[in-house]
C-alpha cells in the first residue's frame, strides 16, 4: 500500500548564491546506489574567497533543511566552489558598506547567522565538511558545527576577528576548546595566527588531510610546510609548520609548477560517506545529536548575549575593522592599533575624528 509523502519542507527554493545538488551514494565496491544520495552544499562565491552573504546565509539555512528533509539523503557534504578558500567569514564589503554603524540591522543579520549554525547542529544527517581552501574567521566557526571535516593539505585554519574589529562569537568560543583544547582556543581566538592542515590534524581540529597538489603528474604533499616529524633544538615539534627562509622560497618555487587537482579529496569524503552508508540511521542519528550536545551547551547558552554584543560593537571596533580591511590599501587593510589605544587612554570618545585618525591612508 502506497502513500503519498507528506512534504516538511517550509519553503521550496530555487538556490542562486549557493549550490545544492544531490550526488548518487557510493557502494563499497565504488558503484553508485539506486535512489540514494549525498546532498552536496557549496558555497559560490569564489571571487570573494567564498565569503557569505546574508542572502546566501539564508540559502544555507534552507539547503541544510532540505538536506535534514530529504528521505533519499544519507550525507550532507559542505563545501564550496575552487581550490583557494573553503569560506573565510562574513562578506567584509557587505559588512563595511551596510551594516557598519548600524547594530539594529546587524543584529538582524547575526539572527540569521545563528539559525545558520543551529540549523547544522540540528541536522538528522552526518554533514561532513569537504575543506577544499582556507577555512578562517567565520568559515572556521560555521563548519565547526559540523561533525567530521576532510581537508586539503594547503587548506589553513584560524580566526581573523580581534584583527578586523570582532570577536570570534559565532562558534569559536564554544566550539574550538573542545576540539583543541583551552589553551590552544585561547591562543587561536586573540592572536589570530593560522594552522597548517597537518598541524590542524594533529590538534583534533580535523579528521583527516588529503594531498592535493600534482607536481610532473604525481599528487605530492603541500611542499610549504614540514609533513617530516622531527623537533628543532628547543625539542619543539617541527611536524605541519610553515617553512620558512630559503626552505620557504623553495617550497614557492616548487607549487608554482603544480597544478591543483581536488579529486583525491573527493575521493577521500566519498569514502567517509560510504562508510556511514553501512551504518543504521536511526542510530547514526541519534549517536550524533548526542555527541553534538556538547556543541550545543556552550551554543545554546551564548548565542543570544554575543548576538546582541556584536551588534553593538558595529558602532566602534567593528565599524572601524571592516571598513579598513574594505577600504585600506592592498598592502595594509588593518587599524592603527597603536594610535586606538593612545587615544583610548587618553579618554576619546568613539567618534568620526577616531575613525580618520586610526584607518589606513
Amino acid at each position: 500500500m502506497s502513500h503519498q509523502l507528506v512534504s516538511h519542507d517550509i519553503v521550496e527554493v530555487d538556490f542562486k548564491e549557493i549550490i545544492y545538488e544531490r550526488r548518487p551514494c557510493l557502494d563499497k565496491t565504488g558503484k553508485p546506489v539506486a535512489g540514494l544520495y549525498n546532498a552536496w552544499i557549496m558555497l559560490n562565491n569564489p571571487k570573494q574567497f567564498n565569503s557569505y552573504t546574508t542572502a546566501a546565509v539564508k540559502e544555507v539555512i534552507l539547503a541544510f533543511r532540505k538536506a535534514s528533509n530529504d528521505r533519499s539523503v544519507v550525507t550532507v557534504v559542505f563545501s564550496a566552489v575552487g581550490d583557494k578558500a573553503f569560506c573565510t567569514g562574513g562578506n567584509t564589503k557587505e559588512y563595511a558598506e551596510y551594516y557598519a554603524g548600524r547594530p539594529l540591522e546587524y543584529k538582524q543579520y547575526m539572527r540569521l547567522f545563528n539559525d545558520m549554525i543551529t540549523t547544522i547542529l540540528m541536522c538528522d544527517k552526518p554533514v561532513i565538511c569537504r575543506v577544499n581552501g582556507m577555512r578562517i574567521a567565520g568559515g572556521q566557526e560555521i563548519v565547526m558545527a559540523c561533525d567530521f571535516s576532510i581537508a586539503s593539505d594547503l587548506a589553513v585554519f584560524g580566526q581573523a576577528g580581534p584583527k578586523h574589529g570582532s570577536a570570534p562569537d559565532g562558534g569559536s568560543t564554544d566550539f574550538l576548546h573542545l576540539y583543541v583544547g583551552i589553551e590552544r582556543a585561547m591562543f587561536s581566538c586573540t592572536l589570530c595566527e593560522m594552522w597548517t592542515a597537518y598541524e590542524a590534524k594533529t590538534i583534533g581540529l580535523i579528521t583527516e588531510v588529503v594531498p592535493v597538489l600534482k607536481i610532473d603528474g604525481k599528487v605530492v604533499r603541500n611542499p610549504q610546510v614540514v609533513t617530516d616529524r622531527w623537533l628543532d633544538d628547543s625539542g619543539e615539534m617541527v611536524y605541519g609548520k610553515r617553512k620558512s627562509g630559503a626552505e620557504a622560497a623553495a617550497a614557492k618555487e616548487l607549487m608554482a609548477k603544480g597544478q591543483i587537482d581536488l579529486e583525491p579529496l573527493d575521493k577521500a569524503v566519498n569514502a567517509m560517506a560510504t562508510k556511514l552508508l553501512y551504518m543504521m540511521p536511526d542510530c547514526i542519528n541519534k549517536t550524533l545529536n548526542s555527541m553534538r550536545k556538547k556543541k550545543l551547551e556552550h551554543w545554546d547558552r551564548n548565542q543570544q548575549s554575543n548576538r546582541d554584543w556584536l551588534g553593538l560593537n558595529m558602532m566602534t571596533e567593528a565599524k572601524a575593522g571592516f571598513r579598513a580591511f574594505n577600504e585600506g590599501p592592498k598592502e595594509n587593510r588593518e587599524i592603527d592599533f597603536v594610535k586606538l589605544r593612545q587615544m583610548l587612554a587618553e579618554g576619546h570618545p568613539w567618534n568620526d575624528e577616531m575613525l580618520n585618525a586610526i584607518l589606513p591612508k
